[in-house]
Formats: structure tokens, sequence, C-alpha cells
């Protein structure tokens, strides 16, 4: 099989297309044929070392994806869509593994591999449906843990945000932008802090009720207006920066869900004023998060897809941009340099 792999930290010229044999499912597992691979910042910080690292000699990154079964490994349950020719989407695939989705084949634990709804809408037929699935992973399953790691609901689905004010720092990222639509989805009143025009139309499109450009209006005032007793949730992807603001529109009893260290590792915390609004800050990473709360969002995100609620492409907030197999290098430096959208590698067309 074709597969991109590493043997050593670095930039993504250590990268290399490689021929290599095609990896047999173990026990727990199942082999996918990967259709798309997502690519995300997680994958180029554990490739230059900043991140999560496997202690493997060669690696293929790549931690989400979309394909097909091709075959199971013994001790897998019999579980719909997890047969061989089941359209499946990927999460954490790298996560203590050699294989990542950069390849022609991977294997991961049957619970990574989730079966794409046979109820998805009629227009996300075909590859449509792999793009999707390989937007998934990191940013859907961390938007969820964001939303549900308040005291009001632990699940997402209709009606379970409804009277919820919910702030997606970022809306026109990935994280922000399943934040905005599974927000939506389940019945929150969604603001979001934007820098450009374009974002705010990006926005807009993934479903957003209120939109703040802090680079032109006064945020905390603009979102003050739009819920004068604060915001009930934050899904925060930079909170060195943000925090200030995040203090000054919280309600009281607000979460402020940290999943990202953009724009500094350290801030400071007025403790006063924080305790004296029993505020709480839930900070989250995928990899160390409860296997419980990964197969509560994984169940709640298919079910999003099986609703409509949850889309992909620039109609939906989140353009995406395909490179081909042998251009993952190209692909990376694209997600390093904070190309908006999502970065998809198309494994097999």
């Amino acid at each position: 099989m074709r597969a991109i792999v590493y043997t050593e930290k670095g930039p993504s010229s250590v990268m290399q297309l490689a021929e290599r044999p095609v990896p047999e499912p173990g026990p727990g597992q199942v082999r996918v044929r990967v259709v798309r691979s997502g690519v995300n910042p997680t994958d180029w910080k554990a490739r230059v070392g900043s991140s999560t690292t496997t202690g493997f000699p060669e690696v293929t990154p790549g931690q989400d994806g979309a394909g097909i079964i091709d075959a199971v490994g013994p001790g897998v349950p019999d579980v719909p869509g997890l047969a061989v020719g089941g359209r499946v989407w990927l999460y954490l695939t790298q996560h203590g593994s050699p294989y990542g989705t950069a390849a022609e084949y991977s294997v991961l634990d049957w619970q990574r591999a989730v079966p794409l709804p046979d109820s998805l809408p009629s227009d996300l037929a075909g590859d449509a449906a792999f793009d999707l699935g390989a937007c998934l992973g990191v940013p859907a399953m961390t938007a969820h843990r964001a939303l549900t790691s308040g005291p009001r609901a632990d699940r997402l689905g209709p009606g379970t945000l409804t009277g919820q004010v919910v702030l997606v720092q970022g809306g026109a990222g990935a994280v922000g932008n399943a934040a905005i639509q599974l927000a939506a989805w389940s019945g929150a009143t969604v603001l979001t802090t934007v820098s450009s025009a374009e974002k705010s139309a990006l926005a807009a499109a993934a479903g957003a009720d209120h939109i703040v450009n802090y680079r032109t209006q006064d945020a905390a005032a603009a979102i003050r207006q739009v819920a004068p007793d604060g915001v009930d949730l934050v899904a925060e992807v930079s909170p060195a920066v943000n925090n200030e603001l995040d203090l000054a529109v919280a309600a009281n009893g607000a979460t402020i869900a940290v999943y990202a260290n953009n724009g500094g590792d350290t801030f400071d915390i007025d403790i006063r004023p924080t305790f004296s609004r029993n505020l709480r800050y839930q900070f989250l990473l995928l990899y160390t998060l409860d296997p419980a709360h990964l197969a509560a969002a994984a169940e709640d995100i298919t079910a999003a897809l099986a609703a409509g609620a949850l889309r992909a492409g620039e109609e939906a907030g989140l353009p995406l941009h395909h490179y081909p197999l042998e251009a993952t290098t190209a692909a990376h430096d694209a997600v390093e340099r904070g190309t908006v959208g999502k970065v998809l590698i198309d494994v097999d067309g």
C-alpha cells in the first residue's frame, strides 16, 4: 500500500511517500480502506514533537479519516455497520498506534471506527459522505466535550441546550464550526467571535445567531447587548488572549471550556471576581479523556449527521481544501499556517 511515513521529528519534509505492507487487524481491531484523511493541528504538532508522541520507530500520521471497513479482527463485537464493506468515520486513529489515516489502509480499535448513518441526507452520496466523515474526529469530538462540560447537559441533541447561551470563541475554525453547528442543533442561542468579514460569513453559514468581529467592535459590549445576563458556556480556543473577555461576559455559574493554547501558554486568573460568580474552568484533551465521554460524543455526532445538522463545505461554514496523498507535506503546511476551513487528503479517489 501507499503510505506517508516519517522516522524522525521535524518539519513537513521529514514525511515521505513509501510502499508498505498492508497491516493486519489484531484482536478488537478493524482494517479500513481510507478514502479521506483529515488533517488537524495536532498532526503537525505531533510531528515536530510539541504534542502527544507515540514512540514508534516509524509513524504514519493522521488521527481522523473516513473509509470502508476492509477486514475485521478477532473479538470485534457484532455491531451494525462494523462488518466488511461498512462506511465509517474514524477518530484518534494514530493515538497509541503507528498507523494513521495518511495511508491506503489503517488498522484501529473498533470503538474508533464509527459507522456513517444510512440516513445521511441524499446529497451526501459517494465521496461527499467521506469528505464529511473526515471532518469529524478531533474537531467535532472536541466541540462536543466543550459543550457538555457544563453542569446542565452531558449529552447533545434537540432541546438539550435550550435556554443556554453559548459563546464560541473563533467560530471560523474547525472546532468552532462544529461547536456552532452542534450547539444550534441542541437548541442553544449561539454567539461567536471572528476577526474578519469573511470569517463572519462562515460563522453565519454554520448557524451562529450572533456574530461579533472583535477587530471592529467592542466585543464585551456587543456580547452583553445580546446576552445581558451573560453567557452560560464558553468554548475557548485562546484563553491567554481571551480570558479577560470571557470573564467580562460570563454569567454566574458559567463554564469556560478550554481546548487549546492558541496565542499563549499561560494566563492569570483574578481569583476573587472569578469565585464570586461561581465560574468554572474545564480543560480538555481528547487523548486523555474518559472513554465514556468519547463514546457519548461519537453517538451524538452520528445522530447529528443523520439529522443533517452537522455538515461540511463552504455552505456550512467550513471550506474544504483537498490534497492528493503525495502532497501530504503541503497539506500539513497549510494547516500549520492557519488555512481557514478543513484540509483533507484524498487517499482513494
